[in-house]
């Protein structure tokens, strides 16, 4: 299939990826090339070169606009929106078979783009008001919309999801996260360093239960770290900067216990399966779609308690680390999230998702052990 990748643009689509989404985008682009699809890549100019590369924009907006994402600017909203603009002005005329949405921007859900190519819209976020009324407006034959868990699937749609909408789970590559047999008993914390990832409960429960710790990722919010993590390390506590996959990889396959410590209702969870393919067990707080992803791989307790987190440290720890490793090559593969998203996409090109000849693979729910 012709198959165009719409990706956000804050940051490029190449590693080391400044968190989740684009790493999704990265990932499903390159698994999707391997697989023999004809892949254009709509992102920023300064994404990775060694895909098929059509430039939304010129550079990533963070750093034309550094710190203005979640502060409604009027003149970043002005940009962003004449560029998706003309990207899809792009993908109508481009002979496209589908179009694979990861945008969070409003305008690849209006119903003249998605009736012109088939869209499969994948939301990233939780609902939130500036792209609310459009996402529950657009469901159609040639228009469907995923949700990462079903956690995320029903704060979207709290009266149940239309059924044009499902959950498609991330998945990752298990050969880029190797198992290690053993830790070195240190704790693992990975991504954004911005106040609702909650770097400052992991180290808080790291401390309390006598636990050497690494901070791994990008420093999103410079006030933030200056204010709320640079002062607090030191010791056992420190930062191991923002590595790429295979080192990143190495670091967690050394340590013994992942902390996961979302401050928001997590759509998903991705650095919680990396750490867990290397065979970390979680200990972590339960909000969003952490249940779901952790199962019986870990740990959790109520979001923003350090204190039970440090507490449930050692229960964590008992784990067999073949656990965590084993939910992982069971649910969340790249092959499984990519044979999803095939079907999803067969679907559309049909023209209906209920249409003989396009019926979804199962989905992780109903392979997971009782």
């Amino acid at each position: 299939m012709r198959i165009a990748l719409l990706a956000h643009l804050r940051h490029p689509i190449a590693p080391p990826f400044a968190g989740g989404l684009e790493a999704y985008c990265w990932h499903l682009a390159e698994g999707l090339t391997a697989r023999g699809h004809d892949v254009v890549l709509f992102a920023s100019g300064d994404s990775d070169p060694r895909f098929s590369l059509d430039p939304v924009s010129p550079v990533h907006h963070e750093k034309r606009f550094p710190g203005l994402e979640h502060r409604g600017d009027a003149g970043l909203r002005a940009h962003v929106d004449a560029a998706y603009a003309a990207a899809l002005d792009r993908i109508a005329a481009g002979g496209f078979d589908v179009v694979h949405n990861n945008s969070l921007s409003r305008l690849p859900l209006e119903r003249r783009r998605t009736s012109t190519v088939p869209t499969l819209t994948s939301l990233h976020a939780p609902p939130y008001d500036a792209l609310r009324w459009f996402v529950h407006d657009s469901p159609s034959p040639t228009h469907r919309l995923t949700a990462t868990s079903s956690a995320h699937l029903a704060a979207w749609w709290p009266d149940g999801p239309p059924p044009e909408a499902s959950v498609l789970p991330n998945g990752i590559d298990p050969a880029a996260w190797p198992f290690g047999a053993n830790g070195d008993g240190s704790a693992a914390w990975s991504g954004r360093l911005t106040p609702v990832k909650g770097a400052h409960h992991a180290i808080a429960a790291a401390r309390s239960a006598g636990l050497p710790l690494t901070l791994f990722g990008p420093i999103e919010e410079p006030d933030y770290w200056e204010a709320g993590i640079r002062p607090l390390l030191g010791g056992a506590i420190r930062y191991g900067g923002h590595l790429a996959g295979a080192a990143l990889a190495a670091e967690m396959a050394r340590a013994s216990v992942f902390l996961f410590t979302p401050c928001w209702d997590e759509p998903f969870g991705l650095a919680a399966i990396e750490a867990m393919a290397c065979g970390l067990p979680v200990a972590g707080f339960t909000r969003g779609a952490a249940r779901e992803v952790v199962g019986e791989a870990g740990c959790l307790v109520p979001s923003g308690d350090a204190a039970a987190l440090a507490a449930a440290i050692p229960a964590a720890l008992a784990i067999p680390r073949n656990i965590p490793r084993e939910r992982v090559l069971r649910l969340f593969t790249r092959d499984l999230w990519l044979d999803r998203c095939e079907a999803l996409y067969a679907a559309l090109h049909a023209g209906a998702a209920g249409r003989a000849g396009a019926t979804l693979p199962p989905s992780p729910e109903s392979r997971a052990a009782p």
